[in-house]
């Protein structure tokens, strides 16, 4: 394999394997599992073996895969919704824990203030050295591409939040990238923002996939583009762009936040927030379906369920 192609991480299940990592060449999947079943059975195996070496995992998997010939799937035979007689696409891993960061684009600033008629304490935020930062979800509350994202069943208000995300290595230092979902109860938190958690942690509150890109083949992850669609019925109901370009903060500055005197493990997901904001008026209906894409990364596509 050739230094310069870029290389996407994802983890799908077969009938007769059980759940395999492998990259995407091309059209085509590489099993690095089939390569080494002790260094590549998951992610998180991969991402050890990576700092026991002392070298990135994108060079890891370079040397595992190089004189060898994997076996291969077609990836259009594994990017579609899940089902019991075919191989499909999963979550790229279990997160152990996922945080959030808010108020990072100017865009949600007028959306919380809306939402929680508080004038001003946002803006705070946004200017603030300190970021806004908090818990997420832990790998029970997440889910991966094809499955259900989910409304809490007293929320009347829930919306998709398209993020950037990012993943944090043995040393807490960023080594991949990801899309992220943060679905969020934004009439909850807008009853009082003491409802936070509340409107951010519960089942099925968390979408992360459907590939991991490693740092060095995403190395300019403040220029990408970030779209949202809004399925219902056939239709687009709603859509939306923006660009990482818009972040206020930098990466840096959030996972240096994110890790102040915090023990977060390997494996960790940080989403970087938003910056497309559906309008006041609109909600995520059962049967929805939600697709996040990020250049350079792929697209998580998740059908709605309430509670």
């Amino acid at each position: 394999m050739k230094a310069g192609v870029k290389m996407k991480i994802i983890r799908f299940k077969t009938i007769d394997k059980g759940c395999r990592l492998g990259f995407v060449k091309d059209d085509s999947v590489w099993d690095l599992t089939s390569v080494d079943k002790r260094v590549f059975s998951s992610f998180l195996s991969a991402l050890k073996e990576a700092h026991v070496q002392n070298i990135n995992l994108d060079e890891l998997i370079r040397e595992a895969v190089q004189g060898c010939t994997p076996e291969t799937y077609a990836l259009k035979e594994l990017d579609h919704p899940r089902t019991p007689l075919k191989p499909h696409i999963v979550v790229p891993y279990p997160p152990p824990e996922v945080w959030g960061c808010g108020v990072t684009y100017a865009r949600s600033v007028k959306a919380r203030e809306v939402e929680t008629s508080l004038k001003g304490a946002y803006d705070r935020v946004y200017e603030a050295e300190r970021p806004e930062v908090f818990f997420k979800a832990t790998r029970t509350r997440c889910v991966g591409p094809y499955e259900a994202i989910c409304v809490r069943g007293d929320s009347k208000s829930t919306v998709p939040e398209a993020e950037l995300a990012f993943i944090l290595g043995y040393d807490r230092e960023i080594v991949a990238y990801t899309v992220g979902n943060d679905v969020t109860a934004r009439d909850i938190e807008g009853v009082n923002p003491l409802y936070l958690p509340q409107a951010k942690i519960y089942s099925g509150c968390c979408a992360v996939g459907p590939a991991v890109v490693t740092c060095a083949d995403l190395k300019e992850p403040r220029n990408l583009k970030v779209e949202c669609r809004i399925h219902r019925e056939g239709g687009v109901v709603f859509q939306g762009a923006t660009s990482t370009a818009q972040l206020r903060r930098s990466l840096e500055e959030l996972r240096g936040f994110l890790c102040r005197d915090n023990p977060v493990p390997a494996g960790t997901v940080c989403l970087t927030g938003t910056g497309i904001v559906p309008p006041d008026e609109f909600t995520l209906c059962e049967g929805d379906v939600v697709e996040i894409g990020i250049e350079g990364i792929g697209t998580l596509r998740n059908p709605v369920k309430r509670l």
